[in-house]
């Protein structure tokens, strides 16, 4: 564990690699996404997360490269919001996400929620499988997905004559953090090397006062948003934490000089099913 560092990776199944620290736009007004991205990248972020439900995707790219970082390192994530979940309006909505950040490609795409049905689902992964194909974007994914939806993307999968007609799930981005360890979510990607990315991972600070953390930050001499971070590092998840406050950006990257051992990762198993955000990992699969 005492490798992690704000610059450490992981490997997607596309075969590109994933900045493990990034940096969430959800809610940031675009008035300020330019600014707070730049700051972020600037202080040592590499990965921004954004969707084209945030309407912010173009002044958070602008802001990501205006820092002056090189394309090459840095990773931008969209995603097709929730009412177009079909193939055609997936398709469209790749080709406007470049056109508005004037990106050449995306490093991410996914599926923000698994509704549309399963032929509205299934066409609109068909569509991240084209725009890979034809070089728009880099590595696919969903979000939001429950196991239920992931097994019926896997069985289409294998249905499919060749993996480049199938396309590789690269990334399941839930909700995580100790009050919602999902572990069936969790197992089932693990198991196919699909990379778990968290949002919410601090909790919408809904916690940050929790007696739970109140042991570690007292021993590790951490804010209670760092202990959490640090939980979803070690747990090998994807952090996104999103804050628009400057000191808070810089403080949310501060996770690299201390470890939570055994006893403390245990002490974190609540074992309890309390989502603060949205939770379409129940919708049916009619949704």
């Amino acid at each position: 564990m005492s490798k992690l560092s704000i610059t450490s990776t992981l490997r997607l199944k596309s075969g590109y690699d994933i900045p493990v620290l990034g940096y969430g736009v959800y809610q940031t007004p675009a008035a300020e996404a330019q600014s707070v991205t730049t700051h972020a990248i600037k202080s040592g972020y590499r990965h921004v997360d954004s969707a084209t439900v945030y309407r912010n995707e173009q002044p958070s790219a602008a802001g990501m490269l205006a820092a002056g970082i090189p394309r090459s390192e840095l990773f931008f994530t969209s995603k097709v919001p929730p009412k177009d979940i079909s193939y055609d309006a997936a398709k469209k909505c790749v080709d406007k996400s470049l056109e508005v950040t004037g990106l050449d490609y995306i490093d991410l795409y996914l599926l923000h929620a698994p509704y549309g049905g399963k032929e509205g689902r299934l066409g609109a992964w068909k569509a991240l499988v084209e725009a890979v194909d034809a070089g728009k974007v880099r590595s696919i994914g969903v979000s939001n997905y429950g196991v239920n939806h992931l097994e019926e993307l896997e069985k289409w999968q294998k249905e499919q004559k060749s993996e480049k007609e199938a396309g590789l799930l690269s990334v399941n981005q839930i909700e995580l953090h100790p009050w919602l360890a999902r572990p069936d979510i969790v197992k089932w990607c693990k198991e196919r090397d699909v990379v778990l990315e968290a949002y919410s991972p601090l909790v919408r600070a809904t916690r940050n006062d929790d007696p739970l953390l109140k042991p570690l930050v007292k021993k590790h001499g951490k804010a209670p948003t760092q202990i959490l971070l640090r939980w979803g590092l070690q747990k090998g998840f994807v952090i996104l934490p999103k804050s628009v406050t400057p000191s808070r950006i810089e403080e949310n990257k501060e996770l690299y000089d201390f470890e939570l051992d055994a006893e403390d990762m245990k002490s974190l198993e609540t074992g309890a099913y309390e989502p603060c955000a949205w939770d379409p990992t129940v919708a049916g699969l009619e949704s």
